[in-house]
């Protein structure tokens, strides 16, 4: 099994951007973690971030092609993106993906509180910082071993 790890616009700035709201872990270091938990499990996985929709989108129709599941944490992409929604339609209806957020999304600002994302993932973390992303990857390998 393989899983695939977008994250979007910005992303790659954590440990310096707004600490006070996504803390001081950086990417590389939940890339870092994510990669013991797969080790763990025993799933591959594979990691890209982009600040650019179209590079998220291709990689996607990727996944959907290969029959991966995908954890994706779209940033900004979340409230805005209808092509990146309309995209994961396609891995939804096989492998599935979960919505992640380091933060809690509902208790920000108005304009964050809607997804285009969510009605279609198989669920969505949002404030647990990075621990996120590990219970999106256990979530997605007992949902392939139970067969769903």
């Amino acid at each position: 099994m393989r899983i695939v790890i977008l994250n979007g616009p910005n992303l790659n700035r954590l440990g310096r951007r707004q600490p006070e709201i996504y803390g001081s872990t950086t990417l590389a270091d939940i890339e870092d973690g994510l990669r013991a938990d797969a080790a763990r499990l025993g799933v591959e996985i594979d990691f890209l971030q982009s600040n650019h929709e179209g590079a998220l989108i291709d990689r996607v129709h990727r996944a959907a092609d290969d029959g991966d599941a995908v954890i994706i944490n779209p940033g900004g992409l979340t409230h805005t993106s209808v092509a990146l929604r309309d995209a994961l339609a396609e891995v939804a209806d096989g492998a599935g993906f979960v919505e992640v957020h380091l933060s809690n999304i509902h208790a920000r600002e108005p304009f964050r509180h809607h997804s285009y994302l969510s009605p279609i993932a198989r669920g969505v973390i949002a404030g647990l910082g990075s621990a996120g992303y590990t219970m999106a990857l256990e979530h997605l390998v007992r949902q392939a071993d139970a067969g769903a």
